[in-house]
């Protein structure tokens, strides 16, 4: 008896061993192709460049985003000293852009990492155990789905009060729903293959069994759909601001700048857009990103 169970135990190392060389070749394969596409390589460096002028907005930023001047307001763009021109109080509007890029990315990226946290643990735990536990978890998110996300964050917002963390919760609850979906859909595709099995039969308790066999195979999908979540979850973000649900003034945030610009739109056109065009940028680029590491993902692509 002792020798069988010696011999099964040595049946799965050596099965182990080969999955993780498999898995270091799969993740080496999806790195070479992500490197041979030029749009996600390229959106990359956009993102890239991008944040850190976010994060360096102190020593990149010409001029004080909260320092106006009636004199000088509404500026055009190429103005001496104010290269995209001045909002409707006198503020550079460059140095806006790069301070609220911080609060636009902060709104745009962290909702959607809380989601991913609490929906990949409810989806995985829905997936694996399924029986009452998926039915009960899962009708509870059939119930969010009744309402369009954009009602649903406004709804949230509207109740909590205007505010950036209030913001960021009706978000994150906003965001939790689909990335449960997404778990639980290839957590099910998962959990009866072979290895999953005898990982059973071997004796493994359910938690070890997701922990490293489940969790390895089920992460990278739900990742990439996070990711493209984020540009969604940006123009949500912006969406609340435009709308006073979010970021107050006078603190610089996209979709506050666009909110408080609209009234300059026939003056200054250009310089009312701008904050739309970093909106749209971002989102795009976020957007193409994910799509080429899906693409990557996928190796019948």
């Amino acid at each position: 008896m002792s020798t069988a169970t010696t011999a099964a135990a040595a049946e799965l190392a050596v099965q182990a061993r080969q999955a993780a060389s498999a898995s270091d070749g799969y993740w080496k394969g999806v790195l070479r192709r992500v490197s041979r596409d030029p749009v996600t390589i390229a959106c990359t460096l956009v993102l890239l460049l991008m944040f850190l002028a976010i994060v360096f907005a102190p020593l990149v930023a010409p001029h004080d985003p909260y320092q106006g001047s009636m004199i000088r307001r509404l500026r055009a763009i190429g103005t001496p000293n104010y290269p995209l021109g001045t909002d409707e109080l006198g503020r550079d509007i460059l140095t806006r852009l790069l301070y609220g890029g911080r609060l636009s990315w902060f709104m745009g990226i962290v909702p959607v990492a809380l989601a991913f946290a609490v929906g990949t643990l409810l989806g995985v735990t829905a997936g694996f155990m399924g029986g009452r536990v998926n039915m009960l978890i899962m009708r509870v998110t059939d119930v969010f789905y009744a309402f369009p996300s954009v009602l649903l964050a406004v709804a949230i917002s509207g109740a909590l009060g205007a505010g950036i963390m209030n913001a960021i919760l009706a978000l994150t609850l906003v965001f939790v729903p689909p990335i449960i979906r997404v778990a639980e859909s290839v957590t099910q595709g998962v959990r009866n293959l072979d290895f999953v099995d005898a990982a059973r039969a071997s004796g493994a308790s359910g938690f070890t069994i997701v922990r490293v066999h489940v969790l390895g195979n089920v992460l990278g999908p739900i990742f990439i759909y996070a990711t493209s979540q984020v540009s969604v979850c940006m123009i949500l973000a912006s969406g609340l601001s435009f709308l006073g649900l979010g970021t107050r003034p006078p603190e610089p945030e996209w979709g506050l700048m666009l909110n408080t610009l609209r009234t300059a739109i026939y003056v200054q056109p250009w310089v009312a857009v701008l904050p739309g065009v970093c909106i749209f940028i971002t989102s795009i680029c976020f957007n193409l990103v994910s799509d080429g590491l899906r693409q990557a993902m996928d190796v019948k692509g």
